[in-house]
Formats: C-alpha cells, sequence, structure tokens
C-alpha cells in the first residue's frame, strides 16, 4: 500500500500508557521504543506515564487522556494477556464508544506468522473513546514493533492511501 507523497504529512499527538506491575522508567522497553518510533515518525508525543494493571487507574488515566482535545492517539502496552491480572481490555470496554475489530484481528495474524499459535493469547485491541484512537497493545518490545511496523506506522500517517485513521479524525465526533 503506498504512501501518496503528494499529500501533506499531517503529525498528530499521541500519548503512550504503560500497563505493568513491574515496570519501573528504566525498564520499560516496550514504552521506550513506542516513544522512539512515534518522534522518529514525525509525530508529538504528549504524554507517557506507567501505571499499575488496575482496572480503575488505568481508566482514569485513559479517560483523562481521551478528554483532552489535544490527544489523537493513546497506545498502551501491556495488561492484554489472560492472567488475573491483565485488565487492560476489561478497562477499555467499560470506556469505549466504539470498537475497532480489525485491529485485533490484524495484529493477530501479524502475530501468528511470527510467534504462531502462542498469538491466541493476545487479547490485542482498538476502541474509540470521546474522538480518540485508543490502541491496546501487548507488552513486549516484539509485539509493539510489529503493531506499530505492520499496521500503526502507516494508519497514522496522512499520506497512505487508499484511507488512514488520521482522515476520520475530524469525523470521529460526528452525530
Amino acid at each position: 500500500m503506498p504512501i501518496n507523497n503528494l499529500k501533506k504529512f499531517i503529525p498528530i499527538n499521541i500519548s503512550i500508557l504503560t500497563i505493568s506491575d513491574t515496570r519501573t522508567e528504566a525498564t520499560d522497553t516496550s514504552g521506550q521504543i513506542l516513544a522512539k518510533k512515534v518522534r522518529e515518525k514525525g509525530h508529538a508525543l504528549l504524554h507517557k506515564e506507567i501505571v499499575k494493571d488496575e482496572k480503575e487507574l488505568i481508566k482514569k488515566i485513559l479517560l483523562e487522556w481521551s478528554s483532552d482535545k489535544e490527544v489523537d492517539v493513546i497506545l498502551t502496552t501491556g495488561g492484554t494477556g489472560l492472567t488475573g491480572r491483565d485488565t487492560t481490555p476489561e478497562a477499555l470496554d467499560e470506556i469505549k464508544d466504539k470498537d475497532i475489530p480489525g485491529f485485533g484481528e490484524l495484529f493477530r495474524l501479524i502475530s501468528y506468522k511470527k510467534i504462531g499459535t502462542s498469538t491466541i493469547q493476545s487479547r490485542a485491541m482498538a476502541v474509540l473513546c470521546k474522538g480518540t484512537y485508543i490502541f491496546a497493545l501487548p507488552g513486549s518490545s516484539g509485539a509493539v514493533t510489529d503493531a506499530w511496523e505492520d499496521i500503526l506506522k502507516t494508519q497514522l500517517d496522512s499520506r497512505f492511501s487508499p484511507c488512514n485513521f488520521i482522515d476520520l479524525i475530524p469525523r470521529l465526533l460526528e452525530k
């Protein structure tokens, strides 16, 4: 799929939330990878935080950021597995306005080609909340790299054809 260089690149504002009971700023490899890729692409990084895997804490931050009209996209990393402490999908289910099911489906297809049937344990997903895209990625550095390089890098590029998430931003809150 082509990048149409006749179109103007429109930088967007992205926030990153690492969800983990154990990661610190020094050990947040996945969050650091995403921050680097966001900046390299030419987008602005508005927030980067780490929060414990507690559903109410996750919801609080995501609702705060999605209420901020400056934030276009939120990337989360972590909390998408199957253990009792993994609560990111449940938090998103409680705050979402719409699901974006194709994201999780495509992510698992890409992941399957790299890690085989182990991808079935991922609950990566995407939603819209208050006109803000939220993409919930697994916590591994390989998973966030795959999601960025194989999906988000182009879908968050206003020049990507035939369509991209950026072109829809002005219309996300239409009634």
